[in-house]
């Protein structure tokens, strides 16, 4: 995928741009493509626009600096273009999908209102829009490439499905973006600092598929979508409301404490951040506001813990016991195994 020919920017251009067939201004897709505000109580609800084979679309924007927008559709039967004028500052209809957006910022910046909050995404950015979330948008005469993909709901149930990240942040995901709980309906991903072009890449691959539609496309679009969100669970932070990210660090807590209980004989923080893509300092904030514990105790307390149950449940030798649970320095384990127990692991073992 190191392809140097890869310019999403221009394939985007260059799809709208193709197209000989123009649409009028008036024409009924036009309203799909972009609609200016024209009721502020009344918000619009954009269904899914293509048969229920078809299960994602683009839809790309290309805003020029002559305050034009032009615009297209992918797939489609026929390859069309459409294209309308706008004053700077115009604000698209208040609407909701019934369906999940993941709109990219290709060029440019893209300034959107989503739930009464205003959000300006620069390029590189995306926000991933639940059905049923309250959004407009704001054109603004700077040039901007805009990519906005649809997924039907079958299709995004089903990538989540597919164990692209861990299974309970796959979870928290459709808690919060399938399942319409009682949190904010978006995320806003922005590149972390590992993230390389390989987001770009396959945004282009995946446009290039749904433009031309050649045999075996819908099986490569998934491929690229499944793609596309492991890169989005690994390379890119997202912000999140004060609800999910409370609902988001337990998760996450959760996620961590299991690793460390199938792992604590060996376990390093360096592992913890290479297998979760974390920071160090995260994995010490997240357990001591779970747990009250440093990172180092609360390993040690769950060392400690399988060691008690050793004594109790088996034959094994103190020494055997103490290299099982992590500690190659028996006197090291003598000494906190009586702290915390107040007795010696044998005495233990005598008592219980």
């Amino acid at each position: 995928m190191n392809d140097p020919v890869l310019n999403l920017p221009e394939l985007c251009r260059q799809i709208i741009s193709s197209s000989s067939k123009e649409l009028a201004p008036e024409h009924r897709l036009g309203p799909r493509l972009v609609c200016p505000e024209y009721s502020k109580s009344i918000p619009e609800v954009k269904t899914y626009p293509l048969p229920t084979d078809e299960r994602i679309f683009a839809l790309c924007w290309n805003i020029a600096s002559d305050s034009t927008i032009y615009a297209t559709m992918c797939p489609s039967p026929e390859p069309f273009r459409y294209h309308r004028s706008f004053e700077s500052g115009t604000i698209t209809q208040l609407h909701t999908h019934d369906y999940i957006e993941l709109a990219y910022v290709v060029e440019g910046a893209f300034h959107q209102k989503i739930l009464g909050n205003n959000i300006v995404f620069q390029k590189g950015e995306l926000c991933l829009v639940d059905k049923n979330c309250l959004h407009q948008d704001y054109l603004r005469e700077e040039p901007a490439v805009i990519l906005f993909l649809g997924m039907s709901n079958d299709m995004f149930s089903e990538i989540m499905d597919e164990n692209i990240t861990t299974q309970k942040i796959i979870a928290f995901l459709q808690s919060a973006l399938l399942k319409q709980k009682d949190v904010r309906q978006y995320l806003h991903f922005k590149p972390g600092s590992t993230a390389g072009h390989e987001m770009e890449e396959c945004l282009y691959l995946l446009l290039k598929e749904l433009n031309e539609r050649n045999a075996g496309y819908h099986y490569i679009c998934k491929g690229l979508l499944l793609r596309i969100f492991r890169i989005l669970s690994t390379e890119y932070d997202f912000s999140l409301s004060g609800e999910q990210r409370r609902t988001m660090s337990w998760i996450v807590f959760e996620e961590v404490s299991e690793y460390i209980q199938r792992n604590y004989a060996h376990i390093t923080i360096q592992e913890l951040a290479d297998t979760f893509h974390f920071q160090e300092d995260y994995f010490n904030r997240l357990i001591k506001n779970n747990t009250g514990l440093t990172y180092s105790a609360y390993v040690q307390q769950i060392r400690l813990e399988r060691a008690e149950q050793l004594l109790t449940d088996t034959q094994k030798s103190v020494e055997e016991i103490s290299e099982i649970v992590g500690y190659h320095n028996k006197g090291y384990f003598y000494k906190i195994f009586r702290e915390k127990y107040g007795t010696t692991p044998s005495r233990y073992r005598k008592n219980s």
